[in-house]
């Protein structure tokens, strides 16, 4: 049966119209976005088949452009929406940031971060340069590679606060491993940009580990 055949109640675009979109499944999502499926399946069942084949939603939206292109029913043009529709989504959180105060929208910054972090296959370090009203400048990814091998330097994010004239900052970085926990060598980076940005009197509000769903906040836990 076609989902045209569907109850209207059951059709996922009309769910999400009289319900939000919160009350559809990872499935139905996917299969507003692919409008139609294949023949013999609905595009709720193909939707499940692409979920189920990338182990995931996250598998799905994170598929590189030759892996995701691969499938039955999918494509560049396909690939080409789903991108822009992550960017938006980027760009609105990001937008959020520069009109609100961070410190009174934490979890706008986390959400920013995940979207921002949470699919890099390597470990990215970045930074969000704040004004005075601890509103978002810019963000900027400072170093790829592990901190463990010493691939930040607090003399950059020195040079950065001084070049967009920063009144604070929050710095953050991933782990692929999935894992937030910081590590000792977390701790010491992070007490040593601190120290450098201090000479230049600009607050480090955070440091933010993001995992596979958490974020590891030095600030909640009294580290900063």
């Amino acid at each position: 049966m076609s989902i045209k055949q569907w109850p209207d109640q059951q059709r996922p675009r009309e769910k999400l119209l009289h319900q939000g979109p919160s009350s559809l499944s990872d499935s139905e999502l996917v299969a507003i976005f692919l409008r139609i499926g294949r023949p013999g399946v609905s595009a709720v069942e193909m939707a499940q088949q692409l979920i189920n084949h990338f182990d995931g939603l996250r598998g799905l939206l994170e598929a590189d452009q030759t892996t995701f292109c691969d499938m039955p029913g999918l494509g560049p043009a396909k690939y080409a929406q789903l991108q822009a529709v992550m960017e938006m989504a980027r760009r609105h959180l990001a937008d959020q940031l520069t009109k609100d105060t961070v410190l009174e929208n934490p979890q706008a910054v986390k959400d920013f971060l995940f979207a921002k972090l949470r699919h890099k296959k390597h470990e990215v370090f970045a930074a969000l340069l704040l004004d005075q009203q601890h509103r978002l400048i810019i963000f900027h990814e400072v170093s790829q590679g592990s901190i463990a091998s010493a691939s930040v330097y607090p003399r950059q994010l020195v040079q950065l606060a001084m070049h967009y004239n920063a009144a604070a900052m929050i710095v953050a970085h991933n782990h692929p491993s999935g894992v937030a926990e910081p590590s000792s060598a977390d701790r010491a980076v992070t007490s040593r940009i601190d120290q450098a940005l201090q000479l230049i009197e600009v607050r480090l509000l955070d440091h933010l580990v993001i995992g596979d769903g958490q974020a590891v906040s030095f600030a909640e836990r009294g580290w900063l």
